[in-house]
């Protein structure tokens, strides 16, 4: 008997993302898989469910989803959506495997209580930054999207345009962007300011990706400042001390006050966003400026950010987007269903679950197994808290 991979609605405010799509369906089944999709579950996506059932994915409600599901494939589990996401505490049961997004190094409580249903949960933001891996690495599909839509976000909002053009009525000047952050966002972010036409440059604490910003047409920004030990194992940047990071503000400000757009990327997984940008800095801004801050929901790299919020200083736009890929669903889901598929495939080798700790990736992104919280950093953490409460 085949083994079903179940597909319920996302319940988090705004999310409009699904974890699995129609064309992904027909791949799970070819690997020996059914596929149970709760009703409605693609609508917000553009993913009807007649376009499920044309490839084969049956649909159900929520509790049958989840009572027949041997794998719950979700977008943001609990951890990634800590109050509607208790609704489904009880419909988890020992033995079931959860897979989603669900911050497991900050979202200590929720991790403790999906331990006590008996699921095994893996984390999609553990996976390791690894070759073989690269299949299943959704932060980075995610973040793609959000550098693309930080870019687009910023051209609508600046009140000039973006490209050089020569016209009847002279020579516009093209606008100036700086990008902060050279990771899979800011990278994205630089290709599409330059595709809109902008003149862009970028910093990244990490020396060793001067390459790759060039590589994508935009001047790599040198500072003053030994950074060498800035990346860790897993090709993140590293949290810094103040003192670092007070120097580095320093160093920028004279690079920001001659920029028309900024658009800041630097986050920590499982700590706040480092204050890259302070209101001194911001305000050496020309009025009509944008900064985009896609570290928003991390608390923000500038300090003027709001999460969700657009705050105006002095006549400087501060946009604090919060779940970018959001926007762009219908992609955003087939991104994200395609790095799901590639883990489930490796979770169910021959059309049944074979949870191999030995594997890196599966023994990296395991939260919960056989009710205890089994992810070394995870359980010191919670310790240290006192238990996750």
């Amino acid at each position: 008997m085949s083994a079903i991979l179940g597909t319920p609605r996302e319940t988090f405010p705004g999310e409009r993302r699904v974890a699995i799509t129609p064309r992904y369906v027909e791949s799970l089944r070819k690997a020996g898989l059914e596929v149970l999709v709760e009703h409605g579950a693609g609508v917000e996506s553009g993913y009807t469910d007649e376009a499920y059932a044309a490839r084969g994915a049956g649909l159900a409600g929520r509790e049958e989803v989840f009572a027949r599901s041997q794998i719950i494939a979700q977008v943001r589990a609990l951890g990634a959506n800590p109050q509607e996401g208790r609704a489904d505490l009880p419909l988890l049961r020992p033995g079931q495997l959860l897979t989603g997004f669900g911050e497991p190094l900050t979202a200590l409580r929720e991790c403790a209580d999906l331990a006590q249903t008996g699921a095994s949960f893996l984390a999609l933001e553990l996976i390791p930054r690894i070759t073989r891996a690269q299949s299943m690495d959704v932060l980075s599909a995610m973040a793609t999207i959000a550098g693309y839509r930080a870019v687009l976000l910023a051209a609508t909002a600046l009140p000039r345009l973006f490209p050089l053009m020569t016209t009847a009525a002279g020579t516009i000047a093209p606008a100036k962007v700086f990008v902060l952050g050279a990771g899979v966002a800011g990278l994205q972010a630089i290709a599409t300011a330059r595709r809109l036409g902008a003149v862009v440059s970028a910093y990244d604490l990490r020396p060793a990706v001067k390459e790759q910003v060039e590589s994508v047409g935009a001047k790599f920004i040198v500072l003053d400042m030994d950074s060498r030990s800035s990346e860790d194992k897993g090709g993140y940047a590293k949290a810094m001390d103040e003192a670092f990071y007070r120097r580095q503000r320093e160093l920028l400000t004279e690079v920001i006050r001659e920029q028309d757009v900024l658009i800041t990327t630097a986050a920590v997984p499982g700590r706040k966003a480092p204050v890259l940008v302070t209101r001194e800095m911001a305000e050496a801004m020309q009025p009509g400026s944008v900064i985009v801050d896609i570290a928003a929901e991390r608390g923000g790299n500038c300090e003027l950010t709001v999460a969700g919020e657009t705050v105006i200083h002095r006549g400087i736009h501060v946009l604090g987007p919060v779940n970018l890929p959001s926007d762009v669903p219908y992609h955003a889901s087939q991104m994200f269903s395609s790095n799901v598929t590639a883990l489930v495939k490796l979770l169910f080798p021959k059309g049944q679950l074979a949870l191999n700790l030995e594997d890196e990736v599966i023994r990296e992104s395991l939260v919960t197994h056989a009710g205890k919280v089994v992810h070394a950093k995870v359980r010191e953490l919670i310790a240290v808290s006192g238990g996750g409460r």
